[in-house]
C-alpha cells in the first residue's frame, strides 16, 4: 500500500496524531478514535494493523496490553515526496523569519 493511500484515511491520520503524542495502548486508541468516528474496537484494530504493516506504527507487548507508537520510517516516503515542493515555501518562511526579526528589533 502506498504511503498516501495509508494516510488518505481520516481515521488512520487521527490515530497517528494520537500516537505522535506518545505511546498508547490499543484500548486507549480504540476508545478515543472509536468515540470520535463512531467505529468499533475491531475496526480501530484493523486501522492499527494497516499502520503497523505499512511502517507507520510499531507495537510492543506490555503484559496483556499492546502498546503502539509512531514509526518514523513510514513517514520517510512522505517526506521524500514532499521534498520536491519545499522550495515553494522555504523561501517564504525565511522571509517571514527576517520580517519577524525586524519587527522584534524595531519594538526595542
Amino acid at each position: 500500500m502506498h504511503a498516501f493511500d495509508v494516510l488518505g484515511d481520516p481515521v488512520r491520520r487521527r490515530i497517528l496524531e494520537l500516537l505522535a503524542e506518545g505511546e498508547s495502548s490499543a484500548g486507549d486508541v480504540a476508545a478515543r478514535v472509536g468515540g470520535e468516528f463512531g467505529i468499533s474496537q475491531p475496526a480501530v484494530s484493523q486501522h492499527l494493523k494497516v499502520l503497523r504493516d505499512n511502517g507507520f506504527a510499531t507495537v510492543r507487548a506490555d503484559g496483556t496490553r499492546r502498546l503502539y507508537a509512531v514509526d518514523p520510517s513510514g513517514l520517510q516516503e512522505v517526506d521524500a515526496w514532499v521534498e520536491q515542493f519545499r522550495a515553494f515555501w522555504e523561501h517564504r518562511l525565511d522571509a517571514l523569519g527576517t520580517e519577524i526579526a525586524r519587527g522584534t528589533r524595531a519594538r526595542r
